[in-house]
This record gives structure tokens, C-alpha cells and sequence, in this order.
């Protein structure tokens, strides 16, 4: 009973301990947290369309809450199109976020922007929904004319960057060139054998033997490389001062060539120097073919006694003659005029072979013809990749651009047209080569509030090309309309014009436009050479930029 009691007792503790937990958790947390504020607004409720509105929302919490505000299109229909960053503002363990969100639309009505939930540690609260009026901009279609839109203007590549190229070009072979002369034709310092080499072939071949008498050949036991380059000296300075040859020759046939010089007293050597020189190069062909190997004293006294025969060998030559003397400086200016011949030519064809690739290159590029006219500067082709002149000419005006401007006319009106004839005002422009000639007319008349007579004009025109001389005149009709919607007659064709100062003449085309009204006349004509490309060119983008004003 007792235990019983004690249990009892227990779990009446327990219990009471535990509500009084819970209680105390609960009124910690009410007292240590205060409940989040949201508020949500827009800078107006009423734009045209493509503006921006702004929409703020901002949210009161403590520092320890995790705050997500919405992110991407959730505006719908609204469109976002920036979110700016947030903007945190702290006192004390409070936090005042603020999200600033740019919205627009493109289409006009009304439209709801939609509450946004706003998430904290995981718990959404909403904003308010608002209502946002998209006004349409209103467009004057009676002050302003309507037009339809053009259809895409094909524009062909400019050939303005051409002349770069062609600098280019000339930049890199002014380099090479440069690097030419720099390694092909500066006179470079020389080098210890090529100065030794140089050298006549008496002092050669002692310098020779005194390098060899400094090798190691002998200390390495290499007796056959000490005796070949032995016997190798000696020999080229026998085929090169005496004049026998001496490299191809066998040891008898050399001593049998050099007592024939001595016997017909072209070289004065005694017996025993001729044999000392038979014995050391038959030693040097045992060691050489029969693997002989004398003394290391001996090797040395050879080359001491070679020393000793090459120069009684050049005291036995006779003095040269002032003849031979000439033609050995002959003979060397010649060798110079010919190592500078090959240098040239392989400058000239490397030259060569990098201009043509270039050219062929550039040609390749934009054209055999286009580089050839751009080369040789054709003056047609320089008009139309020039700077343009866009200008307006006479009144009512004419505006068009032109690769020249036109300069204003004088013409001499009979009295009985000059009474009728309020303003005349003419402008022309004549190529260098009489490629391409432009013109413009204006014409207002006195007291006349008709419409012009155009059948009129076209004769009155055609009729002046044939006084001008031009033959075989093809005409053709059509309606011409401007960039604004202007529309206007052009008439065009082709047929033979006279050249000047020549009785021959040439295939040539024109083209007039005609426009006008009440009391006034407009007219553009050009006429241009058929077999020049580029004058057609010329003449496309001149009737692209044509405007006028048909009200006075």
C-alpha cells in the first residue's frame, strides 16, 4: 500500500513537472519572438505601354529569421524585368528588408498584380493584390502619313578596306626587304675561317699546320686523322699556289708532276726537299692504307719538315707577272659580281613569289578586276568608294547623294519662256572620264496652277538626247516611288552617245525621274557609260537616296 502510494505520488510530480515545462517554453517563446510585418506597394497603378512601375515590398523580422522573397515571372501578367538587390537596414535584434521589383507590360488594359508569398523560416505570408490600369499610346494617322514598310535593300561589300590590305602589303615587303639586306646583302663581320680562308694559300697552309701541331690527334693515338689532314694540306696548297693537282694525284704521280715544273724551271726546288716530300707522304700512306703506326717524335718531325717544303715550295715560285696579277683581281671581281648576281635573284624571286601571293589573295578576295581599277586608281571606281555628298538642289527641292556635289548652272532662257518662268534652277555633275553625267531641274512657273503636262516632258527630253547626238534611243516607262512614298515617272533606256571630241561613239544608258505639281516641275537625269560597272553602281545608289517635295 505504501509503495502504491509513493507511485502515485511519482507521477502527480512527473506530470506537474512537465506542464510546467511546456508552459514555460511556451511563454519564453511568445515573450522572445515578435510576429513578422509585411507591407507591399507601387509607385502608381497607371502607365502607357513599355513603362515601368515600381513595386516595394518590405518586411519587418527578427535578425535570426530566413527571409525569401519571390523570384523570376512571378508577376503574371505582369513582366519582371529587373529585381534589385535587397536593402537590409538593422536595430537591434530587428531587421527591415525591402525588395524593390520593376514590372511593365506591352499590351494595353487592366491587369492584377498578383499577391506575392513571401516566405519566412519556412512559413508564407502574402502581400496585397493590386490593380494596374496600361494605358495605349496614341498615334496621329491624319497629320502623319502612313507608309508600307520597304522591302530590304540589298548593300554590296565595300571595297573602302582595300587600300589597307594594299598597305599592308607594302609594310610587309618594305620588311622583307629590310630583313634582306640584313641577313642577304650588309656586309656581316667574318668569322675565324672565313677569314683564314680568305688568307692567300701560302699563309693558309701554315696556319693550318700550326693547328694541327695543337691537336690532340697524336696524344689520342688517331695517327690516320693526323696524317690525312697532313698530307690534305700540303696537297691543296700545292694545287692552289703551283697549280698541279695534287688531291687527285697518287704520291708518285704528285713527285713526277713537281719534277716536271722542276725541270722546265718553273719551280726551283732541289733534289732532296722532292725526296724528303716522296718519303713523309709514303709513311702518310702506310699509316693510312696499311695501318703503320711510326713514332710519335717521327708524326712531329714530318710536320715540322711539311712546314719547311711549303715554304721552300713558295720561295721556289717564280714572282707572278703584272698580267697574272690582273687577271687574279679579274678573276676575284668576277666571283664577287657573281655571288652578288645569286643574292639578287633570290631577293627578286622571293620578292616576286610574295607579291604574287598576295596579290592573288587580295584578287581572290574582292576580284581580279576590283584589285586591278583599285591598283591603277579608275576613276569611276574611286566616285563610288568615296565619301558621298548628301545635299538638297533648287526649289522646290531635290535631295539625293552623290559621289560629287553638283554645281549650279547658268542657263539662258528665250524672252518669251522667261515671262512664263517664275525659277529655274539646274545642277550638274560630269565625271573626269565622262563615265557618268547627273543633273537636276527645278522648274516653277508663273501664274499656272495645273498639274504638269509629263508626255510632254518625256518628248521635249528625248528630243534633246537626239540634238545631243545620241542614236538607236531605247525608251522605257514606269512608275518610280521615293524612300517616303513619293511617286513620280522614270523613264530609261539605253542607245549610242557621241564621244567627246571623237566621231565615235559608245554604249551608253540613261534614266530620268520626273515628279511635280501644281505650277512646278522636278526632273533628275543621268546618263552613264554601259561597259562601266561601277558607273551602274553609282547610279543604283543615287536612285536609292532620291526625295523630293511635291508642295511648295
Amino acid at each position: 500500500m505504501k509503495h502504491k502510494i509513493q507511485n502515485t505520488k511519482l507521477s502527480s510530480l512527473c506530470l506537474r513537472s512537465t506542464v510546467l515545462y511546456t508552459f514555460f517554453m511556451l511563454s519564453l517563446q511568445g515573450f522572445s519572438q515578435t510576429p513578422p510585418k509585411i507591407r507591399s506597394e507601387v509607385d502608381t497603378t497607371f502607365i502607357k505601354i513599355g513603362e515601368q512601375i515600381k513595386f516595394t515590398v518590405t518586411v519587418e523580422t527578427d535578425s535570426t529569421d530566413q527571409v525569401i522573397f519571390p523570384d523570376g515571372q512571378t508577376f503574371s501578367p505582369l513582366e519582371t524585368v529587373e529585381a534589385y538587390a535587397t536593402d537590409t537596414t538593422r536595430k537591434k535584434d530587428r531587421l527591415t528588408l525591402q525588395k524593390i521589383y520593376a514590372l511593365t507590360q506591352f499590351d494595353s488594359g487592366s491587369y492584377k498584380l498578383p499577391a506575392q508569398r513571401i516566405e519566412i523560416n519556412g512559413k508564407g505570408y502574402f502581400t496585397d493584390s493590386l490593380q494596374v490600369d496600361v494605358a495605349n499610346v496614341a498615334v496621329d494617322t491624319i497629320n502623319q502619313k502612313m507608309y508600307d514598310i520597304k522591302e530590304l535593300m540589298v548593300v554590296e561589300k565595300s571595297n573602302s578596306g582595300l587600300w589597307k590590305i594594299l598597305i599592308a602589303v607594302l609594310v610587309g615587303l618594305l620588311i622583307l626587304g629590310g630583313l634582306l639586306y640584313w641577313f642577304v646583302f650588309r656586309k656581316k663581320p667574318l668569322t675565324e675561317e672565313e677569314k683564314v680562308a680568305l688568307l692567300p694559300p701560302y699563309d693558309r697552309a701554315l696556319i693550318e699546320l700550326k693547328k694541327l701541331e695543337n691537336s690532340k690527334y697524336l696524344i689520342q693515338d688517331e695517327y690516320k686523322q693526323y696524317y690525312t689532314e697532313l698530307t690534305n694540306i700540303v696537297r691543296s696548297y700545292l694545287e692552289e699556289d703551283v697549280h698541279v693537282t695534287a688531291l687527285e694525284s697518287t704520291t708518285d704521280e704528285l713527285i713526277g708532276k713537281l719534277e716536271m715544273l722542276k725541270d722546265a724551271g718553273e719551280l726551283k726546288i732541289d733534289n732532296d726537299t722532292l725526296l724528303q716530300f716522296k718519303r713523309i707522304l709514303q709513311t702518310a700512306d702506310l699509316v693510312k692504307f696499311a695501318k703503320s703506326r711510326p713514332e710519335t717524335s717521327l708524326a712531329e718531325e714530318h710536320r715540322k719538315s711539311i712546314e719547311q717544303i711549303v715554304i721552300k715550295t713558295h720561295e721556289a715560285l717564280p714572282e707572278p707577272t703584272e698580267e697574272e696579277l690582273l687577271e687574279q683581281e679579274e678573276y676575284r671581281e668576277e666571283l664577287a659580281r657573281k655571288e652578288q648576281r645569286k643574292k639578287w635573284v633570290l631577293a627578286s624571286g622571293i620578292a616576286a613569289g610574295l607579291i604574287l601571293i598576295a596579290l592573288a589573295s587580295v584578287a581572290g578576295y574582292y576580284g581580279p578586276r576590283n584589285v586591278w581599277d583599285t591598283v591603277t586608281r579608275q576613276k569611276t571606281k574611286i566616285l563610288l568608294d568615296q565619301d558621298w555628298i548628301a545635299s538638297s538642289y533648287g526649289f522646290p527641292p531635290i535631295s539625293l547623294e552623290t559621289p560629287e556635289v553638283l554645281v549650279r548652272q547658268k542657263v539662258k532662257l528665250p524672252p518669251e519662256q522667261q515671262a512664263a518662268t517664275q525659277g529655274l534652277q539646274v545642277f550638274a555633275y560630269q565625271s573626269p572620264n565622262d563615265a557618268i553625267a547627273i543633273s537636276t531641274t527645278s522648274l516653277s512657273l508663273a501664274n499656272v496652277e495645273e498639274d504638269p503636262d509629263f508626255e510632254k516632258t518625256i518628248e521635249t527630253l528625248l528630243s534633246s538626247l537626239e540634238k545631243r547626238g545620241v542614236k538607236n534611243i531605247i525608251t522605257k516607262q514606269e512608275e518610280f516611288t521615293t524612300v517616303t512614298g513619293v511617286k513620280g515617272i522614270k523613264i530609261y533606256g539605253s542607245g549610242k552617245f557621241p564621244i567627246v571630241e571623237s566621231n565615235e561613239t559608245a554604249q551608253g544608258e540613261y534614266s530620268i525621274l520626273l515628279f511635280g505639281g501644281k505650277g512646278f516641275q522636278q526632273q533628275v537625269m543621268i546618263t552613264w557609260l554601259s561597259d562601266d560597272p561601277y558607273a551602274q553602281k553609282i547610279v543604283d545608289r543615287i536612285l536609292q537616296t532620291v526625295e523630293v517635295k511635291t508642295e511648295t
